[in-house]
């Protein structure tokens, strides 16, 4: 279900003339408010360890509960990307993340409570202080660390995700072949 669909008032002067103008946004024919449905701001982490194997998670809640899934979540209100990133990576796993490096973004549909959640999934490297402080927590369910050449992109519950990995990997893979031809 869209998610507009569920507003049938103009949340301004309350009238019922709340009608759709196109696939992101509802106007109001008594008062000319217009609402946008904007794309929420979420981060994912790729964090790999002193072996270069990339922390997994599995996720504890739905959508796609008891796939796997890496770090991260929804910005919150006041903070940037960043800060987003960083503050979820220590609440799923109590890693403390010393540098956020961005790489790409894509858009992804979050399944929430009936309906469409658009958002826009930021995706970072991160450098942690210490892999063995992992612990699991919040939205995570358990966790493994897992080598590039083990992932298996069908195993992610979240199309964002397995498109990021699919780049990341690639990406990886590209900057070791331009290592070894230098060397």
């Amino acid at each position: 279900m869209h998610p507009l669909s569920k507003f049938h008032y103009c949340p301004v002067c309350g009238s019922k003339h709340f009608e759709e103008q196109d696939a992101k946004s509802k106007k109001c024919d008594n008062c000319g408010f217009e609402y946008y449905l904007n794309p929420s701001a979420a981060n994912v982490a790729f964090i790999l360890n002193d072996k270069q194997k990339l922390l997994v998670v599995t996720r504890k809640k739905e959508p796609g509960k008891g796939t796997l899934d890496l770090p991260g979540g929804f910005a919150d209100i006041g903070e940037t990307a960043e800060q987003g990133v960083i503050r979820e990576v220590r609440e799923e796993t109590n890693l403390v993340v010393t540098r956020a490096q961005y790489l790409f973004s894509y858009p992804n549909v979050y399944m929430y409570a009936g309906f469409e959640v658009k958002t826009l999934d930021a995706f970072y490297l991160c450098e942690v202080e210490n892999t063995a402080d992992i612990s699991i927590h919040d939205d995570a369910a358990d966790y493994q660390w897992l080598s590039l050449d083990d992932i298996h992109t069908e195993q992610f519950g979240l199309r964002s995700v397995r498109q990021g990995l699919i780049d990341f990997i690639n990406g990886r893979r590209s900057e070791d072949a331009r290592v070894r031809i230098i060397e």
